[in-house]
């Protein structure tokens, strides 16, 4: 027994601080992948036309989406770099020979300083959650997933929502340290508290039930696959397929939230951006009700393509590196817990 003194807490194997030190390297593995795809669609964007002073796209990292506020005119920011492109490729090719590789994660940094916290604190609820509720939910263990999902994304998001909000502010507006802490405290005294959450609502509307799904079907798809191939411990490649899988399909049904989310991200953005309050009704009904009569019903599923792609790989790549990590960290307490019993023996 005096081996396992030496080994901390461990929860299914691995203690807490083992499982952000896995969902951190999948976080940054996961943008370092996906970023490129989204810093090539926004060159094509701003092609297409160009972004005025004010105006707010979003920018995403495979872990969150942020909203970037578009800077004056003749700046050179790197969404604003001169270039021709005929397409997806052509601009891929284009941009590593007239800027360098580096190029392709532009705006990267400062997004990873919301987004890999956010995506730590995600998992890690996650995990201790659903091995708390597997116990406490003896029949129902196998919903114990949807359940840790829904509340570790409702944690995630709450915590980093007022961030996110202060970040866009700093952003659109310059501002000093001291004149932001003024700013807040007039909005904190003239909407309240709950002004620091304004945004959380869509937000959570399309995160919690995409989580929730993407967990039950992702441990359900592990569990198939475990089973079809014989094998006791999932391999990478069944969890790489099982979050794919998983995370295309909660991305098509919670599209049109995903879609009011957008809207609602960038009209408030703008709204900041020109220190404007907001005018036109901004719940998720009436963002709604707006797109359906401008756009149509298709409206709600613009985007289909890019979503899919952007989803499926970060899901992908995040959960099989996770996986991947905890596997690491599993092995390594059980070679220390072993190691003292080994010399004690001989």
């Amino acid at each position: 027994m005096s081996g396992q003194s030496t080994v901390p807490a461990v929860s299914n194997g691995i203690t807490p601080l083992q499982q952000m030190v896995a969902s951190c390297s999948g976080a940054i593995l996961t943008s370092l992948f996906v970023t490129p795809l989204d810093v090539v669609k926004i060159r094509l964007q701003a092609q297409k036309n160009p972004f005025p002073k004010g105006k707010c796209f979003v920018y995403c990292n495979g872990l969150m989406d942020h909203i970037c506020v578009c800077e004056n005119g003749n700046s050179k920011a790197w969404y604003k770099a001169p270039g021709h492109f005929s397409g997806t490729l052509d601009a891929f090719v284009k941009i590593v020979r007239r800027e360098g590789i580096k190029a392709l994660w532009s705006g990267l940094p400062p997004t990873l300083v919301m987004a890999v916290p956010a995506t730590v604190i995600y998992f890690t609820c996650y995990d201790q959650l659903c091995a708390a509720l597997r116990v406490r939910m003896g029949t129902c263990a196998e919903e114990a997933p949807l359940l840790a999902g829904a509340i570790a994304r409702v944690g995630s998001a709450t915590v980093i929502s007022p961030l996110e909000l202060i970040r866009t502010k700093l952003q659109s507006q310059k501002q000093s340290y001291r004149e932001l802490t003024d700013c807040i405290r007039s909005a904190v005294e003239t909407e309240g508290w709950l002004s620091l959450w304004r945004g959380l609502g869509p937000t959570l509307l399309r995160d919690v039930p995409f989580s929730a799904m993407y967990w039950y079907n992702y441990e359900k798809g592990k569990s198939w696959l475990c089973e079809h191939y014989n094998t006791r411990e999932p391999t990478f490649t069944i969890t790489f397929i099982s979050g794919a899988v998983s995370g295309s399909f909660a991305s098509i049904v919670t599209l049109p939230f995903d879609v009011v989310k957008t809207r609602r991200q960038v009209e408030l953005g703008e709204l900041q951006a020109k220190n404007l309050s907001c005018q036109v009704s901004s719940s998720t009904f009436s963002v709604m009700s707006r797109i359906v009569a401008q756009d149509g019903f298709g409206g709600l599923f613009a985007g289909f393509l890019p979503r899919l792609i952007k989803v499926a790989p970060a899901c992908a790549i995040m959960i099989s590196t996770y996986e991947f990590g905890k596997a690491f960290f599993r092995q390594h307490n059980q070679e220390r817990i072993l190691r003292p019993l080994q010399t004690s023996s001989t």
